[in-house]
């Protein structure tokens, strides 16, 4: 266990180096913010179109893996949702709540530290992962957005969220990676080569730019943020793992990485969705902060747990 800690380690000293730099105003929020743009559209897209250009789609997907991590994801959002509802949050603030306890950092933080430290094996796995997330709930949450302000449901909303997905560019760069795939040719060398290069820092960028963006995160609510960290790194990886062992039976070697990935800490697109419909962004913030902070134990002993399966 103490050589999966040593392992994470640099990942997570890359974090604070980045929340040092933005704490201390060395980094200021409009560098944060233009470094993860680079990392967003540039960096780790190119990375995504590199791995799933190398794969073809029957070695990415797998049903039972799709279904396993959805069931406990869902199962989750489901408590959270109705520990919302119990405490008479509003439907906005509900969703919200039920967004955080389950959407992890899966972008930025799981695929640079999981395919390093799982193998590059792990990129199918983590790809799903990341596509159920974006794809399922990412929507589920503007359809729900969408309802508490308009207090309707209208199908005009559905165009919004595929306008989304075509926008994602962890999207559509898996998209045309695969479909280079289909192709049955290799990347040409220039190709690979700068996607290689390029891809090659979004580990780093990502890693720090999440570090800086946490500079300027609050704890108010902490309570709330306690509540909801437990969700994102206990409950959720111990759900996906009841589902992926037990009810759904997957390989080993799959069922760990999905595991590890649902340990990740809360995402950052979280607290960019409250903050767009100014929704409990604080609370967002705290849960941000805090389940980061304590994922530095909480990934180790996971990723560690699993590598025994």
């Amino acid at each position: 266990m103490l050589d999966i800690f040593l392992q994470t380690l640099p990942f997570f000293a890359v974090i604070a180096l980045g929340f040092g730099a933005g704490r201390t105003g060395f980094f200021t929020p409009e560098a944060t913010a233009y470094l993860t743009k680079f990392v967003f559209y540039f960096a780790l897209s190119a990375m995504l179109f590199r791995f799933s250009a190398t794969l073809s789609f029957s070695d990415i997907w797998n049903g039972r893996l799709v279904v396993a991590y959805l069931w406990g994801t869902a199962f989750i959002y489901g408590v959270a949702t109705i520990v919302a509802l119990l405490r008479r949050q509003s439907m906005a603030k509900t969703a919200i709540e039920a967004q955080c306890a389950v959407i992890g950092n899966t972008g930025f933080l799981g695929v640079p530290m999981l395919v390093l430290l799982m193998g590059e094996q792990a990129i199918g796995p983590v790809m799903l992962v990341l596509a159920v997330d974006l794809v399922v709930f990412s929507s589920l949450i503007v359809i729900l957005m969408s309802i508490a302000q308009d207090g309707r449901f209208e199908l005009s909303i559905f165009k919004t969220i595929g306008i989304g997905l075509l926008k994602n560019p962890m999207i559509v760069s898996m998209v045309l990676g695969l479909t280079w795939s289909a192709t049955g040719l290799p990347l040409p060398k220039p190709v690979f080569a700068f996607t290689e290069l390029l891809g090659a820092a979004a580990t780093p960028g990502a890693l720090f730019a999440i570090g800086a963006s946490l500079a300027s995160k609050s704890t108010e609510k902490i309570e709330v943020a306690a509540w909801l960290t437990f969700c994102k790194l206990v409950l959720h990886p111990a759900f996906v793992a009841i589902a992926a062992i037990y009810i759904f039976p997957l390989d080993p070697y799959s069922a760990a990485v999905i595991i590890a990935a649902a340990a990740l800490p809360v995402a950052g697109n979280v607290y960019m969705l409250a903050q767009h419909y100014n929704v409990a962004p604080q609370r967002v913030s705290a849960a941000i902060l805090v389940s980061t902070a304590i994922s530095i134990v909480t990934v180790s002993l996971v990723i560690g747990w699993v590598g025994q399966l």
